[in-house]
């Protein structure tokens, strides 16, 4: 598999790099959306002790949490300038983590079926081709391991809160940080992950608050979603 890249977006998030950690700075949903986001996948997957891989980790929001609870924790990003900032808080903060700036398919070339635990969270909207990023994460678990996947649904509630609302209105984040036609159907997602010999294990929403900055987990999927699979 070829590097699954959108130049354009890697230019993006670099441009955000300085600014991950910024708890009141415009990464500021992102650390709001962690515990729940983390505690779900620590509830179904129990990351104690597992071998854990955070697949388009950023600045490592997700991965250094991960990593207070699992044995070794791997996080990738083809972004150069947020992987940077990752690593440097990771030393500040004792962090054990690893990043390695590549993408999710050579990885899964390198290593395949090396790894617990995969996650994939807010990446798979901002692919040329998220189905092969889904193929790549299914290569790296291991057989009977778990892989976590978020992203945004595809109809006009989504695009009314997650482009309008977020990035014009409330300015919850900068302006051209999604684009609609990008957004992902669960029923697509849930295809691409049985194409990949994954079995979708669960669904659930995340409705976030931007006047508590706060975020819970729902039945209701219309905008964000995570979707728990294992592979087969």
């Amino acid at each position: 598999m070829n590097d699954n890249v959108d130049r354009a977006e890697l230019q993006k998030f670099s441009e955000l790099a300085a600014k991950w950690w910024d708890r009141e700075g415009p990464m500021r949903p992102l650390h709001d959306i962690n515990p729940a986001r983390l505690k779900w996948i620590d509830d179904l997957a129990s990351l104690t002790g597992k071998r854990v891989l955070d697949v388009g980790c950023g600045g490592g929001v997700l991965t250094e949490a991960m990593a207070q609870k699992s044995e070794y924790v791997v996080g990738i990003d083809l972004a150069d300038k947020p992987l940077k900032v990752a690593r440097l808080h990771a030393l500040e903060s004792s962090a054990r983590v690893e990043y390695i700036e590549c993408a999710a398919e050579t990885l899964a070339a390198q290593q395949p079926a090396s790894f617990d635990v995969v996650t994939c969270m807010e990446m798979l909207e901002h692919v040329p081709e998220p189905q092969q990023t889904v193929q790549a994460c299914a290569t790296l678990v291991k057989p009977g391991g778990w892989l976590f996947f978020s992203t945004i649904n595809r109809n006009a509630k989504a695009f009314a809160l997650a482009i309008v609302g977020a990035e014009y209105v409330l300015r919850l984040l900068p302006r051209g940080t999604h684009e609609y036609a990008k957004f992902i159907k669960p029923s697509e997602l849930s295809r691409y992950a049985r194409a990949a010999g994954l079995e979708v294990h669960g669904v659930i929403g995340m409705r976030y608050n931007p006047f508590t900055n706060t975020a819970t987990l729902a039945s209701d999927t219309d905008v964000n979603y995570m979707m728990a699979c294992r592979k087969l």
